[in-house]
C-alpha cells in the first residue's frame, strides 16, 4: 500500500458529478484539481449500509473542505451507472457536491494498494494529498467500520500548518513549539 511521502499515482477515471443522467458523467483525473489538496476516500460497495453514512458525511462538510483548498473526491470499483443509479434512489446523495469515481478497472485502487484480496472491492481507506501530489496521511479501517470525516478534516487543518501538531490539536489552537 502506498504510504506517507509516495506520490499519488496518476489517474483518469470517470466520475459521477450529479443525479442528472444528462450531465451526470465528467472525466477526472489528477490535472483536473492541480494545486490543491486532495482527499480521496475509498468505500468498499455502492447499495450497502455503512458507506453512504460516510458518503453524506463528506458530503455534509465539503464546504469546510473547499474552504482549506481541497477537493474531496470518493470512490469505490462500481460502475459509474451503478454510482449514478444510488445517487438517484438514496436521498442522502442525490445532491452530492463532490464526485463519484468509478474505478471500475481497478486501476487507481490497485495502484494504491488498497484493493481487499479477499472480498474483491476497496479497503475503506482514505488518502490526503497535498498540492504537489504527494500523499501526507493514510487510514484504512476495516469494511464493517465507518471512518470519522470530521477527524480527516482535522487531519488535514493540522498538516495545512506545517507545524507539530500535539494530540488532539483542533484549528485555531497553537501549535507545539521545539525547545
Amino acid at each position: 500500500m502506498l504510504t506517507i511521502g509516495h506520490k499519488f499515482p496518476e489517474f483518469n477515471l470517470t466520475a459521477v458529478v450529479s443525479s442528472d443522467a444528462k450531465d451526470a458523467f465528467k472525466p477526472v483525473g489528477n490535472a483536473t484539481y492541480k494545486g490543491k489538496w486532495l482527499v480521496v476516500f475509498a468505500w468498499p460497495k455502492d447499495f450497502t449500509f455503512v458507506c453512504p453514512t460516510e458518503i453524506a458525511a463528506f458530503g455534509k462538510l465539503n464546504g469546510e473542505f473547499k474552504d482549506r483548498d481541497a477537493q474531496v473526491l470518493g470512490m469505490s470499483t462500481d460502475s459509474d451507472y451503478v454510482h449514478l443509479a444510488w445517487r438517484q434512489s438514496h436521498n442522502d446523495l442525490k445532491d452530492l457536491p463532490f464526485p463519484m469515481l468509478s474505478d471500475i478497472k481497478h486501476e487507481l485502487s490497485t495502484a494504491l494498494g488498497i484493493l481487499n484480496d479477499e472480498a474483491g472491492v476497496c479497503n475503506r481507506a482514505t488518502f490526503i494529498v497535498d498540492p504537489n501530489g504527494i500523499i501526507r496521511h493514510v487510514s484504512v479501517n476495516d469494511l464493517k467500520v465507518g471512518r470519522n470525516v470530521e477527524e480527516v478534516l482535522r487531519i488535514l487543518d493540522a498538516l495545512q500548518t506545517d507545524e507539530l501538531c500535539q494530540c488532539n490539536w483542533q484549528k485555531g489552537e497553537s501549535p507545539l513549539k521545539a525547545a
